[in-house]
């Protein structure tokens, strides 16, 4: 009865959202939702699901449980210094109109990081800089621009003095940045992508999806890079065959489309 209950939670979350939970790693989505199920006081899934119907609230916290919003400015450091010493310096001296995307970007530090990287070598005014998230309550913190101080902790200092304005725990992020990147409703694993990016950066969500749903992103993602374009995941998110997608490794956890 429990398994028919969960099964019926996917069906109509499907028919009624278009977000298909069978294609995400089952056990921790079960898991995951059992927890925020019980907590709220809903003895099955399904009387879950009508009051989602009912509560937006609800439905956004479901949400939120779901994409795992966990996201932090400069997320594993060094990383993020291969993409602004030798990555963007790269693509610039090709091109100085960038078109760069920021998939799941969660709450939006992602793309923020991205956007001070630009403005520090003069390219975030000529870049076309997208961001992009299932989470409606995501992307309304992410447009809000405004953060714990534990959210900025790994960003270079001179970056949180120039590019910040510290209200107490609270860091606003400048009004330069915010305008430079365009956030926008999407959801991967059902909606196409656009096309034509230098760079697109998809970290730490890849993890929670099925091998086949895995399969097919990497293909749209491909498809979505110009030639010689950059796919740049998540620290346990290595691409085993990347061939098989036309990409091949440019450096740990960065993938690099074929033709150039």
């Amino acid at each position: 009865m429990e398994d028919q209950d969960f099964l019926l939670f996917i069906k109509k979350i499907k028919e009624h959202t278009s977000i298909d939970l069978a294609l995400y790693k089952e056990a921790q989505m079960k898991r995951r939702l059992t927890t925020l199920r019980m907590k709220r006081g809903y003895n099955t899934f399904i009387s879950f699901f009508e009051a989602m119907m009912k509560e937006k609230e609800l439905f956004y916290e479901f949400l939120d449980r779901m994409t795992i919003n966990v996201s932090e400015f400069w997320r594993n450091p060094n990383r993020w210094e291969l993409v602004e010493q030798k990555f963007i310096p790269e693509m610039l001296k090709r091109n100085r109109r960038l078109k760069i995307w920021s998939a799941a970007c969660s709450t939006g530090e992602e793309p923020y990081t991205l956007a001070m990287i630009l403005a520090e070598q003069a390219a975030l005014g000529e870049t076309t800089l997208h961001a992009t998230d299932i989470d409606d309550g995501a992307l309304e913190k992410a447009r809000k621009g405004m953060y714990l101080d534990r959210s900025v902790r790994d960003v270079p200092p001179a970056y949180v003095k120039k590019y910040f304005k510290q209200d107490g725990l609270m860091f606003h992020v400048s009004d330069e940045l915010k305008k430079a990147v365009k956030f926008q409703k999407q959801n991967l694993l059902v909606d196409t992508f656009d096309s034509g990016y230098d760079l697109i950066v998809c970290r730490n969500v890849i993890i929670y999806f099925t091998e086949e749903a895995k399969h097919v992103l990497y293909q749209k993602f491909a498809k979505a890079l110009k030639p010689g374009g950059l796919l740049f995941v998540g620290s346990t998110e290595q691409i085993f065959s990347p061939g098989q997608y036309d990409l091949e490794a440019a450096e740990t956890f960065f993938y690099r489309k074929k033709g150039v």
